[in-house]
C-alpha cells in the first residue's frame, strides 16, 4: 500500500532520524521525501510504501503518534487512494 505522511513542527535536531527509524522499525520503505522550513516550522511530505499484511495504516499512525509526542511535532498518514480520488474529482 502507498500512503502519504505529514509531519509538522518547531524545527529542531532529529526529526527526519526520528521518523526515518520509526519507518524502518515497522518496514516502511520511504519512496519520496520532500522538507523545507517555514521561519522556524519545519514541514516534511513523505511518499511510503508498506505490506498491509505486515502492518496496518492504524498501527503505523500509532507509532507516528508516539514519535509526535517525544519530538513534539505532528504527523498523519493517509492512503495514497484518499488523495488520487481526490484528484479524479
Amino acid at each position: 500500500m502507498f500512503a502519504i505522511m505529514t509531519v509538522t513542527g518547531i524545527d529542531h535536531v532529529g526529526i527526519i532520524a526520528a521518523v526515518s527509524t520509526a519507518c524502518a522499525e515497522l518496514n516502511i520503505n520511504i519512496h519520496n521525501v520532500s522538507q523545507t522550513l517555514m521561519d522556524d516550522y519545519f514541514t516534511m511530505i513523505l511518499h511510503v510504501a508498506f505490506d498491509e499484511s505486515e502492518v496496518d495504516i492504524t498501527t503505523i499512525q500509532e507509532k507516528m503518534t508516539e514519535v509526535g509526542e517525544r519530538e513534539k511535532l505532528v504527523i498523519r498518514i493517509q492512503s495514497q487512494a484518499i488523495f488520487d480520488a481526490m484528484n479524479i474529482i
